[in-house]
C-alpha cells in the first residue's frame, strides 16, 4: 500500500490555527500530499516548503506548494538556514527513530522568532487504554495511535519533555480531536464524575508550540 492510500488527503484543519498569523514562510516535515500547505496559502499569504520522503506523495505536494523536497529530514537537506517562521511536524515524530535529534536539527532553519509546531498522537487516548487493560493487548494497526509504522510513542507529559529536552520553550499546550463517548454507560460515567482526571484521557493527539530557547 502506497502513502497516498495508507493516510487521508488531509488538510488538517485543527492545527492550521497553531500557525503564527505573521508566519511568512513555513516548513511542512513529512507533508504527505501537501494539503496542509495548499490549505493555508488559499487562506493566508504564507510560503510553504514540503519534505517528504514518500515519492509518489511528494509529488501531488510539488504541485500544492512553492517547493518540495523528495528525502527524509537530515542535516544535509537542502533547506536555507534561519529562514522559516514555523516549522511544522503533523503527527510525523513519532514515525521517527529519533526524534530528540530532529527537533535539535531543525533550530537549525527556524528565524530567531520561529516557532515549532507539532501534534503527537496521545498514547492514553481512552480507546488505547481500554484496549489494554481490557484486552490486555497492543494490537498494531493500519493508523491511529497503534499505527504499526510508529517507532515512538508519547503522553502528553512525555512529549512535552521530549521538546523542553532539545532547548524549546513550550508556549502552548493543546489535546486536538476529542473522541471519547461511548455506547458504554460505565465510561459515560466515569467521565462525568471524574471529568476533570480523566481529561488527559479524552484527546486523539496532543498539539504543542514551542520556540528555541537561544
Amino acid at each position: 500500500m502506497s502513502d497516498i492510500q495508507r493516510y487521508p488527503d488531509s488538510p488538517r484543519s485543527e492545527m492550521q490555527r497553531f500557525v503564527p498569523a505573521g508566519a511568512r514562510r513555513l516548513l511542512d516535515v513529512g507533508c504527505h500530499t501537501g494539503a496542509f500547505g495548499h490549505a493555508l496559502k488559499q487562506v493566508r499569504d504564507i510560503e510553504v516548503w514540503g519534505i517528504e520522503p514518500a515519492a509518489d506523495a511528494a509529488a501531488l505536494a510539488a504541485t500544492r506548494l512553492d517547493h518540495v523536497l523528495v528525502e527524509p529530514m537530515a542535516a544535509g537537506c537542502a533547506l536555507p538556514d534561519a529562514h522559516f517562521d514555523a516549522i511544522v511536524f503533523n503527527d510525523v515524530l513519532e514515525h521517527m527513530e529519533a526524534p530528540w535529534q530532529t527537533l535539535e536539527l531543525a533550530q537549525r532553519w527556524l528565524t530567531p522568532d520561529g516557532v515549532a509546531i507539532i501534534s503527537l498522537p496521545n498514547l492514553l487516548h481512552v480507546d488505547n487504554v481500554e484496549h489494554m487493560l481490557l484486552e490486555r493487548d497492543f494490537r498494531y494497526e493500519g493508523r491511529g495511535v497503534r499505527d504499526r509504522t510508529h517507532l515512538r510513542f508519547f503522553t502528553r507529559k512525555s512529549a512535552r519533555r521530549m521538546i523542553e529536552d532539545c532547548g524549546y520553550r513550550v508556549d502552548t499546550v493543546e489535546g486536538i480531536n476529542e473522541s471519547w463517548w461511548s455506547p458504554s454507560p460505565l465510561r459515560r460515567l466515569a467521565f462525568r464524575l471524574f471529568d476533570r482526571w480523566l481529561a488527559e484521557f479524552k484527546p486523539q493527539q496532543f498539539a504543542f508550540v514551542a520556540r528555541p530557547q537561544r
